[in-house]
């Protein structure tokens, strides 16, 4: 028997969720409050202990997942930092799990056997991708680019992809142009599930707190402002 609590804060989202055997026992998505910052830092504790009571409480918990990213700079950290602490004080084994293979391991269930391209929006003008195969196999590894060169790689594809993800909503125009299909915009495909991250842990191999990395694919916001400073 396998129970996994897992959470991603990558993306605006704070997604916490238990799952046992593969099945969610609890999975929780919450936005952030109408013009309010995300809610990683001040709810994400709570959310994570709640979860665990749902399994039975930390003994019946085997393991840690935690989402890596690529996505904002400070909820990785508080993402990170809340499973280093975890771990270390029950000495549970942690998952790092991409954000983006979680996102797409939801398109993959939807895509007919279709390519599934994850796409989140980076902000600046740019957006996190990655392309996987009808069986969820990394097609592409997780890149930032710009939404019409994203496009052009998608147009040299052999088979129309289905894209989801805020990315996909916010450059819907462009993507679907390439003969993209991507779902409503209130669809749960655009969101990271808190299921599919436990899952993909379950099926991945844990990893030292100390080594756990999150992708970040291009500098923080913060070391660009001093280079155009010192610049």
């Amino acid at each position: 028997m396998t129970t996994i609590v897992g959470w991603d804060t990558a993306t605006d989202d704070l997604v916490v969720a238990v799952t046992r055997n593969g099945e969610a026992l609890s999975e929780r998505a919450l936005a952030p409050r109408d013009g309010a910052r995300p809610r990683h830092a001040g709810e994400l504790l709570a959310e994570v202990e709640a979860a665990a009571e749902r399994a039975g409480g930390w003994r019946a918990v085997d393991a840690i997942a935690v989402g890596i990213g690529p996505g904002s700079f400070t909820g990785l950290r508080i993402g990170l930092a809340t499973a280093r602490a975890f771990t270390q004080a029950l000495t549970l084994p942690v998952v790092p799990v991409g954000t983006l293979a979680a996102l797409g391991e939801g398109i993959v269930e939807r895509a007919d056997d279709r390519p599934a391209l994850a796409v989140l929006d980076a902000r600046r003008g740019q957006v996190f991708a990655a392309l996987y195969g009808p069986s969820g196999e990394e097609v592409w590894p997780p890149l930032v680019t710009a939404p019409d060169e994203l496009a052009g790689r998608v147009r040299s594809l052999p088979t129309p992809v289905v894209a989801a993800g805020s990315g996909a909503v916010r450059f819907r125009p462009e993507l679907e142009a390439t003969g993209a299909e991507i779902p409503p915009e209130s669809d749960s495909a655009h969101r990271v599930s808190g299921r599919d991250l436990c899952l993909l842990a379950e099926a991945g191999a844990p990893s030292p707190p100390d080594s756990i990395r999150p992708i970040y694919l291009r500098p923080p916001d913060a070391e660009l402002w001093r280079e155009r400073d010192a610049g």
